[in-house]
């Protein structure tokens, strides 16, 4: 494959946050032109399932684009026609902010796994509201959500309110953010009180906005971070369910190092920040069969977290998972991914046996649990 053999040797030689940025403007240049973007998309985009009904909303496919690839919204229709079902910006904060000192994005290449402790680093949610407004993608739009640093733990629930109130009118469903381990004390949101004062709060918004565009509310579902306990789990499942939540993000990055085989000298050298890509699978997908089990499957759940071919994907969906996303396989496999991993997912439904994908969610939770 030429991006592995060629494309990717060259991108890993540069600093990890200079290639991201060297790819969002390639895509961005390559794929801007209307014609080139439906050229894109004939060639990558894939509908094998049918159509995917999820918390009210229509899914082409149920491959999406992971928050923190596109955090501005910058190349979001240009993803779409990768193939992605779904596109998924942000982090997006009220205020701008220019997030952690660099360097703070690196590789662990021989876990296939990313480092990051980028903190947040967008334009703010006006500027991102402007740019989808311009630009939207042609698939679902997910918009994500999370607390400006400036702003205390305390006044959190207006923070978000502010960027709600901007991106609502734009998005196709919304994600809290209450999860990254790079904002200070953020994680402290997932608590049980805070995080129902926050969800309450959002979704008493969404009703009162969402009357005054005569439109049915915006969809909310909130990301969840892999390094919680069964007991943290149960709490978040009850508190979603009784604020109406549409569905769990399972899961953000870790701030766990078990397992790795990168020299520790090198893990060492990275410093804080989330760990995503590979060494995630696993636990991600315990975390999505316990959620699953949980919710007694009343939660639509995105599984994210190591997802790099098909069959990783398929064991997120017998896991429990209605969507998945991902990011770092992208970063390690290429601009194919999203149209390899639907493929993929197609030919594995028809030979386990199954007429739908609905058939498949959660046909292994209690294997994919323990």
């Amino acid at each position: 494959m030429l991006y592995r053999s060629l494309l990717r040797p060259l991108l890993f030689r540069l600093p990890p946050e200079t290639a991201h940025e060297i790819a969002l403007h390639a895509l961005s240049v390559g794929l801007r032109a209307g014609a080139l973007r439906r050229v894109a998309a004939r060639r990558f985009r894939r509908e094998p399932f049918g159509t995917l009904e999820r918390f009210g909303l229509r899914f082409a496919n149920p491959t999406g684009l992971a928050a923190g690839f596109d955090k501005n919204g910058a190349i979001a229709p240009e993803m779409a026609a990768l193939g992605f079902g779904f596109v998924e910006v942000g982090t997006v904060t009220h205020h701008a902010q220019p997030g952690n000192p660099r360097p703070r994005l690196f590789r662990l290449s021989k876990d296939q796994a990313l480092i990051n402790r980028a903190g947040f680093n967008n334009d703010g949610a006006a500027a991102l509201a402007r740019k989808l407004t311009a630009r939207r993608p042609d698939c679902v739009l997910g918009i994500n959500i999370g607390k400006s640093r400036i702003v205390e733990i305390e006044d959190a629930v207006g923070d978000y309110l502010a960027s709600f109130d901007i991106v609502h009118p734009l998005a196709d469903y919304i994600a809290v953010n209450v999860s990254s381990p790079n904002t200070p004390h953020l994680r402290e949101l997932q608590r049980a009180d805070r995080l129902s004062s926050l969800l309450n709060a959002l979704q008493k918004r969404n009703g009162e906005l969402s009357a005054k565009l005569t439109r049915t509310p915006v969809p909310l579902l909130v990301k969840v971070s892999p390094d919680l306990e069964m007991r943290e789990l149960e709490m978040i499942v009850d508190v979603a369910r009784r604020a109406g939540i549409a569905g769990i993000i399972a899961t953000n990055t870790t701030t766990s190092r078990a397992e790795l085989r990168s020299p520790p000298e090198i893990i060492a050298k990275c410093g804080e920040g989330g760990l995503s890509g590979a060494p995630l699978r696993k636990s991600s997908t315990r975390m999505i069969a316990a959620l699953h089990r949980l919710s007694r499957g009343s939660l639509t759940i995105v599984g994210v977290g190591g997802i790099f071919n098909a069959a990783d994907a398929w064991e997120k969906i017998c896991a429990g998972a209605s969507l998945v996303q991902l990011y770092t396989g992208l970063v390690y496999e290429g601009v194919t991914i999203a149209r390899d991993v639907n493929d993929g997912l197609a030919e594995i439904m028809h030979k386990e046996g199954f007429r739908t994908l609905d058939e498949a969610i959660g046909c292994r939770t209690a294997e994919l649990a323990a």
